[in-house]
């Protein structure tokens, strides 16, 4: 995770290794999903729908 927090640092995945937290939901919404994202998680899903 810290590698990839180094590649994309805007969703907080060097201090946390889940999407559940406000800030991960926050960055989501403001820079859309990366890669490393699970397209079907719901809140990636809405977004990459959108």
């Amino acid at each position: 995770m810290r590698e990839y927090a180094r590649k994309h640092p805007h969703y907080g995945w060097e201090t946390n290794m889940g999407y559940g937290t406000a800030e991960h939901l926050a960055a989501l919404r403001k820079h859309g999903p990366s890669p490393l994202h699970r397209r079907s998680f719901a809140p990636v899903a809405q977004l990459v729908l959108l």
